[in-house]
């Protein structure tokens, strides 16, 4: 199976083929796997493993007191989903799992062996982690200050480049099994909303959206439209380490 863990963190760093190996015996050593809709971590909960998602897709939400639900990030393969917990005493939110899915578990032990040596793979974690804060963030100036056509154009546009820099896909094309409940969830639109903006995206030709598989027809416009920059994934360091990786996506970030 691929390492897509590995696969992202070269964005930040080049690995020897030793560091490589390690990787890859870390995500093999034990894996889980969880049906569509099923927590990996639940809201108050403690694990000695931190989970790095494999395949398929998922998020971190948060349930309100009104049984509300917030989704805060989605999650695609290479992610770490809980990185934070061996040195918290409970999750202060949920990760679950939209699509079927499967995670490898590594043990508190090994992570921080792993952030503690002074190496390429530490240094990828703490950028990775700078990158999933950038990505937080968006969501923040989403809520704040972008209208619901912008927001949604951002995320659409976030979740190729992210995808095409994961190496899961080449194209513009992603699987996409987000409903228009997901996307509400995460963006702060009624499904009803959602339904229209996207529909409104068709209708221009930006997106094409058919069999959960997400197109962006019009990358240009689209990414006009979110006025999005890539600055908060921090893809200059990838090209400076290795431009092949930035390459995955750099037609998506150079687009005018």
């Amino acid at each position: 199976m691929r390492n897509p863990w590995a696969t992202k963190m070269e964005q930040f760093t080049a690995f020897t083929a030793d560091e490589r190996t390690r990787l890859d015996t870390v995500l093999a050593s034990r894996q889980q796997a969880f049906q569509a809709q099923e927590d990996i971590i639940a809201d108050g909960a403690h694990s000695d493993y931190c989970h790095v998602l494999l395949t398929g897709l998922a998020c971190r939400y948060k349930i309100l007191p009104d049984g509300e639900r917030q989704i805060m990030a989605f999650l695609v393969p290479g992610d770490l989903c809980d990185a934070e917990i061996f040195i918290l005493k409970k999750m202060d939110h949920a990760v679950g799992t939209l699509t079927a899915s499967t995670t490898a578990m590594i043990h508190s032990s090994e992570m921080k062996m792993l952030l503690r040596e002074a190496s390429p793979i530490s240094e990828a974690l703490w950028w990775g982690t700078m990158t999933d804060l950038g990505v937080l963030r968006e969501r923040i100036i989403d809520q704040g200050r972008r209208d619901a056509t912008e927001r949604l154009a951002h995320l659409l546009y976030e979740m190729l480049v992210r995808y095409r820099v994961s190496g899961a896909t080449e194209t513009n094309a992603i699987d996409f099994p987000i409903t228009q409940t997901d996307l509400a969830d995460a963006t702060g639109m009624t499904p009803s909303h959602v339904n229209r903006v996207l529909q409104r995206f068709r209708e221009d030709g930006l997106i094409e959206l058919r069999s959960r598989t997400l197109t962006i027809a019009n990358p240009a416009r689209l990414k006009s439209l979110a006025q999005f920059s890539a600055a908060y994934l921090h893809l200059d360091r990838t090209e400076a380490k290795d431009p092949a990786v930035f390459a995955r996506a750099g037609d998506l970030i150079s687009v005018p």
